[in-house]
């Protein structure tokens, strides 16, 4: 229940209400309390006990909820079904009008103390800012609704806690999102807090930088765990969220039909929640599983469809990043000219502090574009920017290979000394993927 506000505040909110219905203290206070009570509770002099306020409320036709904290009756209630309106227009891709609505509904929690409605708009204002690419904000928000849920259980702080993660992800820093996946999956799972729904998010979401600093096994593992309390989840969009995530996992490992399948049912559930942006980013990853198995045509119409839906979303970040992908397969489909073009338009929204890897990868496409029409000094500028967007980023997992790139261009121009250095680095992110930087695997769920 609600804090009551002070004696004086519930007095002087007696006194006005008795007014305006035309009653006296006496025809108020009886047949239970005497006119003199009902002058003392007035003047702010008596806490009234809540038998007392539940008799006045009812002699002034109020619930005793508006009369002890001044909250219109089914206040609580209105803003639930408000949060719900709110969430189905960030799902159905409309962030700026869903953050409109979450700012609306953060004001009227805050004037009414209702902590656990505030906690929930600040949650969506984040997840807007992520739809959007304000990286900062999100973090600043997602950070303020752990703060409003300090003394609730952590279940109920994994969204937010998921949410910061995910934006210093996006932001490119790796090490920290997966520290505070698998700090948040430890205790959760070391103190017997076994959450389905708070297990699931947080496995689903901690594949993305798993794969991305080369840690496999563990991007693997997370998987399995995901798949593992589907079952159990009772939200289908987090369902449908970790379908599209295991995929990767089931690419890695050269499982190319089951990620198809996984995008599949991941699409499937979106298509029948209307979850679009969710929808897009399944187009996005199977032009990626169709650009791994070297179906280039359909990978580039997966794409461009990806592109086009998270672009009428104002989704700026992701656009950006499919758009890398597309411009890879424009290259390997003999558009390079096209797919140069593209990486120039969207690098500027993409840096080292957003967007990292897909920055990364920009710069690499565009290094070996240079090489191939003989532009050694613009190939050499973008793979030393590449390399060192990845060793800010942590990702292993592209490191290796850009290394190579660049030694090979090294000592093609009759630099051996650089290109073995260049060498050594790569082999030093290649001998044991993702463990230079990771610690002890996170306690395991009881399934």
């Amino acid at each position: 229940m609600a804090k009551r506000d002070d004696p004086e505040t519930i007095g002087r909110r007696v006194q006005r209400l008795r007014r305006e219905r035309g009653l006296t203290q006496r025809q108020l206070a009886e047949p239970a309390y005497t006119p003199a009570y009902i002058s003392t509770l007035e003047a702010g002099r008596v806490r009234a006990s809540d038998e007392a306020l539940r008799h006045v409320a009812e002699r002034l036709g109020v619930t005793f909820e508006e009369l002890a904290t001044g909250r219109p009756a089914h206040l609580a209630t209105d803003l639930r079904l408000r949060l719900t309106e709110a969430q189905r227009t960030l799902a159905t891709g409309e962030a700026g009008k869903a953050a409109e609505q979450y700012a609306r509904l953060l004001a009227e929690a805050e004037e009414h103390e209702l902590t656990d409605v505030r906690a929930e708009a600040l949650l969506g204002l984040g997840e807007c800012a992520l739809e959007t690419g304000e990286l900062a904000s999100g973090r600043q928000f997602f950070e303020r609704s752990e703060q409003a849920l300090a003394e609730a259980p952590l279940p109920a702080r994994v969204p937010a806690l998921r949410g910061r993660a995910v934006s210093h992800y996006l932001a490119g820093e790796l090490r920290y999102a997966v520290y505070l996946f698998e700090t948040t999956l430890d205790e959760l799972n070391r103190g017997g807090l076994h959450d389905p729904d708070a297990l699931l998010l947080l496995y689903a979401s901690v594949i993305g930088p798993y794969m991305d600093m080369g840690a496999h096994a563990r991007a693997a593992q997370a998987a399995e765990f995901a798949l593992a309390l589907a079952p159990q989840a009772g939200d289908p969009a987090l369902v449908a969220r970790m379908h599209r995530s295991v995929a990767r996992t089931l690419l890695a490992e050269g499982r190319i039909a089951e990620a198809d399948a996984s995008l599949a049912k991941a699409a499937e559930l979106y298509r029948h929640l209307q979850l679009r942006t969710e929808l897009a980013n399944c187009h996005w990853m199977r032009g990626y599983v169709c650009a791994q198995n070297g179906e280039l045509q359909r990978a580039e119409e997966e794409l461009r469809a990806a592109q086009t839906m998270l672009s009428a979303r104002r989704a700026t970040l992701y656009t950006s990043q499919v758009a890398v992908e597309l411009a890879d397969v424009l290259h390997r489909r003999g558009k390079s000219e096209e797919a140069a073009g593209l990486l120039r338009q969207v690098l500027g929204d993409l840096s080292s502090e957003r967007g990292a890897v897909h920055a990364a990868a920009a710069h690499r496409l565009l290094g070996i574009i240079a090489e191939d029409a003989r532009d050694t000094e613009a190939a050499e500028e973008h793979y030393v920017r590449a390399l060192s967007l990845l060793e800010r980023a942590g990702a292993a997992g592209d490191l290796a290979d850009l290394c190579r790139l660049l030694g090979d261009l090294l000592r093609r121009t009759g630099r051996v000394e650089a290109a073995l250095d260049a060498y050594r680095t790569g082999l030093g992110h290649r001998t044991a993927p993702g463990t230079t930087t990771l610690g002890p695997a996170p306690a395991q769920p009881p399934l």
